[in-house]
């Protein structure tokens, strides 16, 4: 090991999730106002589908249209977001993102109120909203590693997504009964109020982080920039490993995704309360996988654990294919494959972009992570396409296994890949150059 190597490894091993959050103030507010936007989005990630399902009966194609609508900026925008983002102070970014995403959220139950909602408006809305957070997610990523050192970006991004599970848990569990309560569309004015707080959370972030390049750059530039950050991506031997296994992964996850709620509603009959119960089983469990994943990667490695979290994952699909029709059986089923859901995101998602963010220079940081929500989540739309079309084919049930089948796919792509033999996070000089 090469002294720069031992130097990142005892810094990450000195650091632990608290100590990062103790030291650097504005990190910490980054990772509140985070936190409080979560907790209002998983209201809408149970809220949002049953106000199809239940106030507006959507069928199985149309929940696939629903989702495809929320990812298609990131098969959209995603490459010149990188380059975008770059333009502005990322705290600028995140601050009007979230007010925008404030406003559009907030129209939904606005408009229930009068009785004028439509199909057509939620899939509107998820457009919207979703271009906005795809522009905050790429300024979060690029952020982090100019508030905290490399050396301690595991522990950093295991905090972020340890929250985002702990506030994704709290959230769904409460949804179920707020819609239960105040109906799916009202519910949703939880998560506009949510990110009305999460703007002013960040608003106090005091680093000043000028433009990484200026405005006249970006328009002579912009197609070679998304070039190179696309060069990055599969110029990396790891990287465009990790890069193919996610994007089958992000696939087959959306197909299942489109479907879920209508599988638990509609195949295993349980009611909104126990819907939000499930779906925060997932989040509970995710909440663990947040917790050991800075031990775990330590232990057994980055690559590994990458595809151990891969692994998990596609097994739950399986197992929730198998729910049966009774509520009873069903729900111990449901609950099993919702902590498997859970466990394998917190493992192969933090160590997939802590990868990201050591491997490439600050330079290129947000349009490596543009290039990457293009490839993976600009996949889920096609995945949730697919899903919704297949669950109108096929059935439910096989969907989920047919998704399954091709996270597999996932899996064996960084099983025979140089990612089964990563057993430590690449130093800083290992980034490529650029």
């Amino acid at each position: 090991m090469s002294s720069t190597d031992a130097a990142v490894a005892e810094s990450g091993a000195d650091s632990s999730l608290w100590s990062v959050l103790a030291r650097y103030a504005d990190f910490r507010r980054l990772f509140a106002g985070n936190s409080i936007s979560v907790l209002g989005s998983s209201v809408t990630t149970v809220a949002l589908p049953l106000t199809a399902v239940l106030y507006l009966h959507a069928s199985a194609s149309q929940m696939g249209f629903l989702g495809a609508a929320a990812l298609m900026p990131y098969l959209m925008l995603s490459l010149p977001a990188g380059v975008w983002v770059d333009l502005y102070p990322y705290k600028r970014v995140l601050v009007a993102t979230d007010l925008v995403q404030t406003v559009l959220l907030g129209s939904i139950p606005l408009l229930a109120t009068f009785g004028l909602l439509r199909l057509w408006q939620l899939y509107a809305v998820g457009l919207l909203a979703g271009s906005a957070n795809l522009l905050e997610t790429v300024a979060t990523q690029s952020f982090t590693p100019v508030l905290i050192p490399k050396g301690e970006l595991l522990p950093a991004n295991s905090a972020l997504m340890l929250t985002s599970s702990v506030a994704g848990t709290v959230g769904t569990a409460m949804a179920g009964f707020l819609v239960a309560a105040l109906t799916a569309p009202i519910a949703i004015a939880v998560d506009a109020a949510s990110f009305l707080l999460s703007s002013l959370c960040k608003a106090r972030i005091r680093t000043r982080q000028p433009p990484v390049r200026s405005r006249h750059q970006a328009k002579q530039r912009l197609l070679v920039e998304i070039t190179e950050g696309l060069r990055a991506v599969f110029g990396q031997p790891i990287m465009r490993s990790v890069t193919a296994a996610a994007t089958l992964g992000a696939l087959a996850g959306q197909m299942q995704n489109v479907i879920l709620i209508l599988f638990l509603v509609r195949h295993v009959g349980l009611p909104p309360g126990l819907v939000g119960v499930t779906i925060a089983a997932g989040g509970l469990a995710a909440v663990g996988g947040s917790l050991i994943v800075t031990a775990v990667t330590r232990r057994v490695g980055p690559g590994r654990t990458f595809i151990l979290g891969m692994s998990v994952q596609s097994a739950a699909g399986l197992i929730l294919a198998a729910a049966p029709r009774m509520l009873a059986g069903a729900l111990a089923v449901v609950i099993i494959a919702q902590i498997l859901r859970g466990t394998g995101p917190s493992l192969y998602g933090v160590n997939q972009q802590t990868l990201r963010q050591t491997l490439m220079p600050a330079s290129m940081v947000a349009r490596v992570n543009a290039s990457w929500r293009f490839l993976v989540f600009g996949t889920q739309v096609f995945g949730a396409l697919l899903g919704g079309y297949l669950g109108s084919v096929l059935g439910l049930q096989l969907t989920l296994v047919a998704g399954s089948a091709v996270m597999f796919l996932g899996v064996t792509v960084a099983v025979l890949s140089p990612v089964r033999s990563l057993r430590q996070l690449p130093a800083p000089d290992g980034m490529l150059k650029h």
